[in-house]
């Protein structure tokens, strides 16, 4: 197999697991290097086969431009809402990413993680703790409660996979048809379309959304689904933050009109952090982390290495996303 040359951009601030896991994937069998923001940009990009962009928000147009000898730009994320397709569809390149499988596993126990902290209210359970204050607060049991699944892909099969054993009824929403094996395994109670949102909604006791965020998906949880919501359940996101009104939850949790949220994503990130809505003690909030884990890591890496190896096989990368 040809030895290719090879661009890996690194995102920062963030665990350096990532690139280490590129590196042990990709560098035994290819000439890897990594971007480097304080050298000359034209100079990095000459001659690079393939390019690995951590997260897709490190390229830039001005890169795009200078991978001139390119044939493939993976994209070591799922989500496309940040990127620029269409105008990489203009560049000559293939693209690709690395779709819902390869983070389905962190998303979905992080989103399980919410529904426990949430149904044993952590947060009061905490402060009652430092204050001295024993055998509060209530908490209830998951056994025989609705768990509502938007978006019934990878993550929130695996969330349902995870939530099952806990007695936890599943009704769940797909644009797709789901497969027989996977329904014979997870047994929902209600499968259905987009046009049954409101009615998920409504029985739901969890309420947890697994959806990219597209023009159609955008503000799938407005006022009005939060009205429908019943007052003792709980929102839980772990997919993009646009996916809801934010302006809408916050008022619905500000108000007490449903019983909390569990937060990984927001519309603007950083939000900020000091907003009366996460200083509640039935809000849980993480800082965009419910993907990040050692597993996805090691499962993206590998995807990347097989498609630069496909590249350099002369074979069509899989997960092409820029077709159609």
């Amino acid at each position: 197999m040809k030895r290719l040359k090879v661009l890996y951009l690194p995102l920062a601030n963030i665990d350096p697991v990532w690139q280490e896991e590129v590196v042990k994937a990709v560098a035994p069998r290819h000439d890897l290097a990594i971007y480097d923001r304080r050298k000359p940009l034209a100079a990095q990009f000459a001659g690079v086969d393939v390019v690995l962009d951590m997260g897709g928000s490190v390229g830039t147009r001005e890169m795009y431009d200078a991978a001139t000898d390119a044939k493939l730009w993976q994209i070591i994320g799922t989500g496309l809402d940040h990127i620029d397709v269409a105008y990489m569809k203009t560049k000559g390149f293939a693209v690709a990413n690395c779709p819902g499988q390869f983070s389905s596993v962190g998303l979905a126990e992080c989103a399980l993680m919410y529904i426990l902290m949430l149904a044993r209210r952590y947060h009061e359970a905490r402060a009652n703790f430092q204050a001295g204050k024993m055998y509060q607060p209530l908490g209830r049991e998951l056994e025989g409660r609705v768990l509502g699944i938007i978006g019934f892909g990878a993550s929130g099969q695996e969330l349902a996979r995870r939530a099952r054993p806990f007695g936890m009824r599943i009704q769940a929403i797909d644009v797709r048809p789901i497969e027989p094996a996977v329904l014979a395994e997870l047994q929902p109670e209600l499968l259905g379309s987009p046009a049954d949102i409101d009615r998920v909604v409504q029985a739901s006791d969890f309420l947890s959304l697994h959806l990219h965020l597209t023009p159609a998906t955008r503000h799938t949880i407005d006022a009005r689904r939060l009205g429908l919501m019943k007052p003792s359940a709980c929102l839980i996101n772990v997919a993009r933050g646009a996916l809801v009104d934010e302006a809408a939850l916050h008022a619905a949790l500000l108000s007490g009109r449903i019983a909390g949220a569990g937060l990984d994503v927001f519309s603007q990130e950083p939000p900020d952090p000091t907003l009366p809505v996460y200083q509640l003690p039935n809000v849980v909030v993480t800082p965009h982390v419910s993907g990040g884990t050692d597993g996805t890591a090691r499962k993206r890496a590998a995807a990347a290495a097989e498609n630069t190896d496909r590249i350099a096989q002369g074979l069509d990368p899989l997960y092409r996303v820029d077709r159609g």
